[in-house]
């Protein structure tokens, strides 16, 4: 039986975990961007970020008011761009699906879009399984993919 995911809007209480979530090996191998980031950084970009509710959305996914990962949607061109980290204590129990279904319905019929490492495989899967399709290279880095959303 899969574990129900909820999805509430971080807040500056949850910057330790967030970090904690960002420094995290494996999330950093995934990401975009995979310096380690020092928690005096870390703060002024999320108390930036949560003012920005125009155009980043910030969410922490909790199973049983547990904190278990987290989800973020930026706007970019015309889209919603979705990305996604799951705790490293979480990870493997089917949370990022979970997380991303959820996300996936903040945004009724806004198209949606996400970019993927050619080498996250875990993070393909979950994004063609809540509905994306890849769409093509993002044109930026050979390393990354471009998945749309089925129902943008």
């Amino acid at each position: 039986m899969e574990t129900s995911v909820g999805l509430r809007l971080a807040t500056i209480s949850d910057a330790e975990c967030l970090l904690a979530w960002r420094n995290d090996s494996a999330t950093r191998s995934a990401s975009h961007h995979q310096d380690e980031i020092r928690l005096v950084d870390h703060l002024a970009w999320l108390k930036a970020s949560l003012a920005r509710s125009d155009d980043r959305r910030i969410w922490i996914a909790e199973v049983a008011g547990v904190a278990v990962g987290t989800c973020r949607a930026d706007k970019v061109e015309g889209a919603w761009e979705l990305s996604w980290t799951v705790a490293p204590e979480a990870r493997g129990k089917g949370i990022a699906h979970q997380m991303l279904s959820e996300l996936v319905k903040q945004f009724d019929q806004q198209p949606l879009v996400a970019q993927v490492k050619v080498d996250n495989l875990a993070s393909m899967k979950v994004a063609e399984r809540a509905g994306f399709v890849l769409k093509r290279d993002s044109g930026q880095d050979d390393a990354i993919l471009l998945y749309v959303h089925q129902s943008s």
